[in-house]
């Protein structure tokens, strides 16, 4: 389940055309469940992460002009809304997307190891905390779960299907990766009433899956998960899996054709040296956004972020 963690160094990992990169960051690099928003034709980039110590746990801020050199910009509100329980802990791992010049940030409000939980929506029209518009308003609770559902409403992840129908995936542990589909211009659910959809299930306990993101390429969508444990450190045992769909709602299969719904999963990305744990991630704009736990600084979470590659088969492959 995704946790804050503070780090005072952050790795960053771009892939570009003529091979890996590891340039050096500097600046303010902290961030834990990166939500990012990659630059496009000289705009700058931005990672929402889980938030920290200031203004009650609310969502963190970072802003790059190019992806290397990082500012802290501060957090989405002063005051957390009213509607989340004040013995919530920080809210965590935000997710992004723009439409019709609306930004909506969906993120979750929960505690560590239950599904007393909620997915809350803000919007706004900036992502950057320095423009004079920015403003992120409460849109109040998108779905929550008690503890007598089988689902954990936290990690959510938006995406856009080939109709234009946006669709929202959640979950973590309990029945595994679930999606209920929303609406704009609202961005909440589009019937409040509706059973949510069943996308991945490791069908044993304690069925170790959550933050998922899914990415349409050629005419298919990827479901991008996590398995097993973060937020460890040294001991944390996240690895980055992947499933294919022909349409958003699956059913997804491995690259062996194993369902998703029946414990399957292609990993991409596993502990590696000093890498450990890498999980956590959510895309934009052809890359691949990730925390991992740094072996060669006593398991100090790191940020990484790798552009995703297509192989001969139509799989994706991460640098």
């Amino acid at each position: 389940m995704r946790r804050v963690l503070t780090s005072a160094l952050l790795l960053l990992t771009l892939t570009a055309c003529a091979g890996p990169q590891v340039p050096e960051l500097s600046g303010d690099l902290v961030a834990h469940d990166p939500a990012i928003v990659v630059g496009q034709n000289g705009d700058p980039w931005f990672v929402y992460s889980t938030g920290g110590a200031a203004a009650h746990g609310a969502i963190q801020v970072r802003r790059s002009d190019d992806g290397i050199a990082w500012e802290y910009a501060g957090t989405v509100w002063k005051e957390r809304p009213g509607w989340i329980d004040p013995a919530v802990g920080p809210l965590w791992a935000p997710d992004l997307i723009e439409h019709d010049g609306t930004w909506f940030m969906y993120y979750a409000a929960s505690t560590f190891g239950s599904n007393h939980s909620a997915i809350g929506l803000a919007t706004n029209t900036t992502l950057d905390p320095a423009d004079p518009a920015y403003e992120w308003v409460d849109q109040g609770p998108v779905i929550e779960s008690v503890t007598s559902d089988d689902f954990n409403a936290i990690d959510p992840g938006i995406v856009v299907d080939a109709a234009g129908t946006p669709w929202m995936s959640f979950g973590s542990f309990w029945s595994g990766i679930r999606m209920v589909e929303v609406e704009w211009p609202s961005g909440l659910r589009a019937d409040p009433e509706a059973e949510p959809l069943r996308l991945a299930d490791r069908g044993t306990p304690p069925n170790a899956i959550e933050a998922p993101a899914i990415v349409e390429h050629g005419g298919e969508y990827f479901l991008f998960v996590s398995f097993d444990s973060c937020c460890k450190g040294l001991n944390s045992t996240y690895r980055i899996a992947v499933g294919r769909a022909d349409t958003v709602g699956g059913p997804y299969v491995d690259r062996d054709g194993v369902p998703l719904l029946n414990g399957g999963g292609t990993v991409l990305l596993e502990t590696e040296g000093a890498r450990i744990g890498p999980g956590g991630e959510s895309a934009s704009n052809g890359y691949l956004a990730y925390h991992y736990y740094d072996g060669d600084a006593a398991g100090a979470p790191r940020l990484a972020i790798s552009r995703i590659d297509w192989d001969s088969d139509g799989w994706p492959t991460i640098g």
